[in-house]
């Protein structure tokens, strides 16, 4: 009976032995680090900066009358949509129009003065060719004709710029667009070039950008940019086309014009849009294809910058890389193939050969 029990007892400890180094190899096999990784791809691009962005027409004008007077009609709105020839505004035309007719009565007068001093230089041209005059006093007369002369021709040019101004007193729009903005209203007296509204063309829509000054150096004219818009699915293709040559007093930013050669369905004026700088990569020699990775993959440890490598077998090692350009919170490294399964952070926590989780191998 004893040996009996004593046989049990020892099956029940060894049983629980068991049990017990069971459990601990499974505690073992879960403490297993899990990494966040990235596949390293390829990349032809650096990202530079993205920056928000907004709809503007290539060409807006701001528009205003060439003469003085009160508006008397306004034919569009804000948003409006307008072809060339349309009439926008109408100033009153009674005080244009009077200037036209003073215009016109200069030029009888002065048209009579002329006449007058014609007759006087033909009679005292035959009396000096009689001798009965001597030629000072033919001089005089000729020099009354000339100047008789230039004040008809000063007259005929005013009297042209009054009926000119006629027409002035409509503001019509040079090309199609849309009415951005308006500044005067009905029975406002307006002076000659006062702006009254601003006319955006939609033959040609761009995205502006403000960038910062220290940023302002990584771009340039012609440089390729990618654009999103909030409102819109899909991304479009953008060239920067201008820099302003002098940063804005209040924001110390750059405004930057991106013109859209293929821009899509359903873009619209003031719509808000993301784009992104890139610029293509001058890989060092005898580097492979670039690859955009976060600047928390990289792991240092003396002078070559290294990447943790996820294998097969689940375990990770070290890989040596290049250094290309750095970008925000990113840097193109070369030496990787396209599949190498990079980890991304907590790369100062791992050592050589050491077994990891991964997000595929978690879920």
């Amino acid at each position: 009976m004893r040996n009996y029990k004593g046989s049990l007892a020892a099956c029940l400890a060894a049983a629980a032995m068991m049990a017990f180094s069971g459990c601990g190899g499974s505690q073992q096999a879960e403490k297993a680090p899990l990494v966040k990784t990235q596949q390293a791809g390829s990349a032809s691009q650096a990202d530079i900066g993205s920056y928000a962005g907004t709809v503007r027409g290539r060409y807006e004008t701001n528009m205003s009358f060439q003469v003085g007077g009160q508006i008397i009609a306004r034919n569009v709105q804000v948003g409006s949509p307008v072809r060339a020839g349309d009439v926008l505004m109408t100033i009153d035309p009674r005080d244009v129009v009077q200037k036209a007719n003073q215009g016109d009565a200069q030029v009888a007068s002065a048209r009579a003065q002329l006449d007058l001093a014609q007759r006087n230089l033909s009679r005292y041209s035959e009396l000096y060719q009689e001798n009965a005059v001597p030629a000072a006093v033919l001089d005089q007369y000729q020099a009354s004709y000339d100047a008789a002369f230039a004040a008809y021709q000063n007259a005929l040019a005013q009297a042209a710029q009054g009926h000119n101004a006629m027409g002035y007193t409509n503001l019509t729009a040079g090309a199609n667009g849309v009415v951005s903005s308006i500044t005067a209203e009905e029975g406002q007296v307006v002076a000659a070039g006062q702006t009254v509204l601003t006319l955006v063309q939609t033959n040609e829509l761009e995205v502006e950008i403000q960038v910062p000054e220290n940023r302002v150096a990584d771009i340039q004219t012609g440089m390729p940019v990618t654009v999103d818009f909030w409102a819109l699915t899909g991304r479009t293709d953008g060239v920067i086309r201008e820099i302003a040559p002098m940063a804005d007093s209040a924001a110390r930013t750059y405004r930057v014009r991106v013109s859209l050669p293929n821009p899509p369905a359903g873009m619209q004026l003031g719509m808000t849009a993301n784009v992104r700088m890139v610029q293509p990569d001058e890989p060092d020699s005898g580097a492979a294809g670039g690859a955009i990775l976060p600047l928390s993959a990289i792991y240092q440890d003396g002078d070559t910058p290294q990447v943790w490598l996820v294998g097969e077998d689940g375990t990770v090692r070290l890989k040596d890389v290049e250094i290309g350009s750095f970008g925000d919170n990113e840097v193109v490294v070369y030496g990787l193939a396209p599949s190498d399964l990079v980890v991304t952070a907590g790369v100062h926590k791992l050592h050589e050969g050491e077994a990891v989780r991964t997000e595929a191998s978690a879920s």
